[in-house]
């Protein structure tokens, strides 16, 4: 039997229903708003025998459809899933994981499946709701509820599930999940947003978010489903047992220096653990063996989270610093050649190796999906290859965490782009993440900043990054530090990055290995990242003052105009020939909008700068008063017809091309002759009249045109013999009369 519930959150119905579809799913939904649908459903399968770890699966998938559209290219179906589905995926996983109790490893899956879309609200929130409501209505010991909500800020207000319209103007697109009473993940970018408004946002949303979980809950209580029996493995005597022989001796090991160092340290005791603690069970015993081999890397990995959170609350760190001190910093620009940009940035062991290309706008990305299509002029790709981290594993592509830290800095560092009319340049930056220890993503936010002045792009203002990681206990004790290491995010309960630059955020992610964090946990991290990103931008500004005077000489050269958009025929000419013409003789290649956008692109200025003077000689106005070099193309005794542009030429009467008195016009100029004549007059015809001796008045010259004297005298001579000529013909023969009829 179908059970619904609904209630009205902002200016939408908010609804979800249940009972009627796919009805062999553990828990399924059909969730909307206002007319975005989206069908939601879980399955689960028993734990793997030896499995340590929580295989949650969590798809998301787009069929445009959904839309009223056919997918593009010639395969007409959807393939593998797009950045957008690969980006929610991660939004969905990333706040249900917690709330499954520890210890629980059985295969879980969460499936999304956009059915309808209005195409005016991403149903891309709504689907995280349905996730979370799914897995409520299943037998799985899921800690909820959970709900998500979009919000923007517009006109000085905050809107939750925001029109993609109102998300243009907005001045935040931020995606907080949270419970009733806590937070439970963030991701939000901003156009430097201060953090005192950043945090009424995250508490806004927060208000919305318990609205929706009530509407879940109410749903629930009509299904009241029959929820599965967990007990996890039982590892307190093997976790005793590490904690009062080995406590000690592993928390000095965890205090080594360097990374690998520290982990060579580790491995020596854990292995000594292992051969002095676990027993193999004899075979044929019933009795539970609670020191076997698969009751020891459960017990051991406990073991660790509690030295290193034991660590931390003593506000040790790891490596000697403080709570709040970054590690130490390094910035290079320029440190490879030939690429139009680069840069080296170093934090501790985070290493980040950055590569920046410009290109034109055919360089464009297109992105498709169930909205209009659109293109992106600046792509931020993110590397993680195996060796950083000192691993030996096939490298087959790039993996969903890529994705993520890819978008997550490139959206941090998009707001302090110059816009296209200032820098009409398309971008990629590349990051290669040669080191890691902790917090990539956003030592690619710093070092991207660092290659794109070096660049010389343009940008408004430098970004950096730094993540805060958090250590609560459950008899309320809390502690943030600030740039955490490897082991502090692993161990620790917070991973919350902050990106932004000396005026406000940027961007913002929080993901969370606990059951929420409060208001005030949410408010130190802010005022605590704000502190340490502005060291970090100093550090960067003493490598980088300013972005490059230029673009790098291997760079294309770009200059762009605008001409009237009835001008673009004549632009291109018939079947291409002009626009082809211009390119072949400059050597640039020029790019024409349907609104009358130009863009030239060559390899050096020299060339850029011919095919724009060109463009502008086809497509300029005549303006009265204007200088122009025109070319002689006809001569009559009145004056002379100069082509001062492209198809467009004017009459320079005969008392208008000297100072001087001309006699004989076709002895003064000759077609083909350049002359620099201004614009005296356009009559009700559009006919153009020219001035040769205004130029000359202006400029306080009196010269005559070079070889006008020697035409002149020629002109003469030819006149003379010609009149000769006629005295010495004989007299015409009499017409005779027309004879009668």
């Amino acid at each position: 039997m179908k059970t619904r519930v609904e209630r009205k959150i902002g200016d939408g119905l908010f609804w979800i229903e249940t009972g009627e579809l796919a009805k062999q799913a553990h828990g399924s939904c059909l969730i909307g708003y206002n007319d975005n649908v989206v069908l939601c459903a879980t399955t689960t399968a028993p734990c793997k025998p030896g499995a340590d770890f929580f295989p949650l699966t969590c798809d998301y998938r787009e069929r445009v459809a959904a839309a009223g559209k056919f997918p593009g290219g010639f395969l007409k179906r959807e393939g593998r899933p797009g950045l957008k589905e690969v980006l929610t995926s991660r939004l969905i996983d990333r706040p249900i994981r917690p709330l499954f109790p520890k210890g629980f490893y059985n295969d879980v899956q969460v499936f999304a499946n956009v059915l309808a879309c209005d195409k005016l609200v991403d149903p891309d929130v709504v689907a995280m709701n349905g996730c979370s409501t799914c897995l409520q209505l299943s037998p799985l010991p899921f800690q909820g509820p959970l709900a998500s909500v979009r919000i923007a800020y517009v006109d000085d207000a905050f809107i939750p599930f925001p029109t993609v319209e109102q998300l243009e103007s907005s001045e935040l697109d931020l995606v907080v999940s949270g419970n009733m009473e806590s937070v439970l993940m963030i991701e939000g970018f901003a156009r430097e947003m201060p953090e005192p408004k950043m945090f009424e946002a995250i508490m806004t949303a927060h208000k919305y978010v318990r609205e929706i979980c009530e509407l879940q809950l109410e749903l629930v209580e009509k299904i009241a489903p029959e929820k599965m029996t967990f007990e996890p493995l039982n590892t307190k005597p093997l976790y005793d047992a590490l904690m009062k022989g080995y406590y000690d001796e592993f928390r000095a090991a965890k205090k080594t220096v360097g990374k690998l160092a520290r982990a060579a340290a580790c491995d020596a005791v854990k292995e000594k653990a292992r051969q002095a603690l676990v027993v193999e069970t004899p075979e044929g015993s019933e009795e539970p063996n609670f020191f076997a081999p698969e009751y020891f890397e459960v017990a051991f990995n406990d073991f660790v989270e509690r030295v290193v959170r034991d660590i931390i609350l003593s506000q040790e760190r790891l490596d000697g610093r403080g709570i709040k001190e970054v590690r130490p910093i390094e910035c290079r620009v320029d440190v490879l050649p030939r690429v139009h940009g680069s840069a080296l940035f170093q934090r501790g062991e985070t290493q980040a190796l950055i590569t920046v290309t410009l290109g034109t706008s055919k360089d464009e990305q297109r992105v498709e999906g169930l909205f209009d299509e659109y293109t992106k002029r600046f792509m931020l790709d993110y590397n993680f290859p195996p060796y950083s981290v000192g691993e030996c594993k096939p490298y087959r592509g790039v993996g969903r965490r890529e994705y993520g830290h890819g978008a997550l800095a490139e959206r941090s560092v998009k707001p302090v782009l110059p816009d296209q009319e200032e820098f009409p340049y398309s971008i990629r930056v590349i990051s290669d993440i040669l080191e890691s220890n902790g917090s990539s993503s956003m030592a690619t936010v710093c070092g991207a900043t660092l290659g794109l002045m070096a660049a010389g792009v343009p940008i408004t203002n430098p970004v950096a990054g730094i993540s805060i990681g958090l250590v609560k206990e459950e008899d309320g004790r809390w502690i943030t530090i600030t740039d955490i290491m490897g082991d502090e995010d692993h161990y620790g309960d917070m991973d919350f990055k902050v990106a932004g630059t000396q005026n406000g955020v940027t961007g913002i992610q929080l993901d969370l290995k606990t059951n929420g964090i409060s208001k005030d946990i949410i408010a130190q991290t802010l005022k605590q990242a704000r502190e340490a990103r502005i060291g970090i931008l100093r550090k960067m500004l003493a490598a980088a003052p300013r972005p490059a005077d230029d673009v790098s000489q291997y760079a294309p050269r770009l200059l762009r105009t605008n001409i009237d958009p009835d001008k673009i025929g004549l632009l291109i000419g018939p079947g291409g020939k002009t626009i082809r013409g211009i390119q072949e003789l400059t050597g640039a290649s020029i790019e024409v909008n349907n609104d009358g956008i130009v863009t030239v692109a060559a390899a050096d200025q020299a060339g850029a700068e011919a095919a724009m003077k060109e463009i502008e000689k086809l497509t300029a106005t005549v303006e009265i008063g204007k200088t122009y070099e025109g070319v002689v193309t006809s001569i009559q005794n009145f004056g002379a017809f100069i082509e001062i542009l492209p198809g467009r030429d004017g009459l320079c009467h005969i008392s208008e091309l000297s100072d001087e008195y001309v006699d004989n016009i076709q002895g003064f100029c000759k077609i083909g002759d350049k002359f620099e004549v201004k614009v005296i007059a356009i009559d009700d015809q559009n006919r153009i009249k020219l001035s040769r001796r205004a130029v000359l008045k202006e400029r306080g010259e009196s010269d005559r045109p070079e070889g006008a004297e020697e035409r002149e005298y020629e002109e003469r001579e030819r006149q003379d013999d010609y009149r000769e000529e006629r005295r010495e013909r004989p007299q015409r023969q009499r017409r005779r009369p027309r004879d009668d009829f």
